[in-house]
């Protein structure tokens, strides 16, 4: 399965990106991030059923994941962006609905997409 992303940037820090992940079928999705040096910590998931989210402390009212019509293509859309944002930015996918902030829960993985945020 494979997973493709885009939409990481430089950005400044109060600014705006938005990220898409593509896949092939109707998947679960969600989205984790690695800093250097830090473990890789989930940010945001979807259901494939019922587009129920789910998302981290950290990103609750800055970031949004939705999906687009198909259901085969998951954004995130990150809002009032902060320094301490900056990470690669994974993109998962699991076949089931439930949602998890487990890593090891999802199958599929993106390869990934840089977000630096400038203070």
């Amino acid at each position: 399965v494979q997973l493709v992303e885009s939409g990481g940037g430089l950005v400044e820090a109060g600014g705006s990106l938005r990220l898409s992940c593509a896949a092939a079928n109707r998947y679960t999705m969600a989205w984790f991030r690695q800093a250097p040096g830090k473990v890789r910590e989930f940010v945001a998931a979807i259901s494939r059923i019922d587009g129920t989210t789910y998302y981290a402390d950290s990103v609750k009212g800055r970031f949004t994941i939705s999906r687009d019509s198909a259901e085969t293509t998951a954004y995130l859309q990150m809002n009032s962006l902060k320094p301490e944002d900056t990470a690669l930015y994974y993109c998962a996918a699991r076949e089931f609905a439930a949602l998890y902030d487990t890593a090891g829960k999802y199958d599929y993985w993106g390869q990934g997409t840089q977000v630096t945020v400038s203070s």
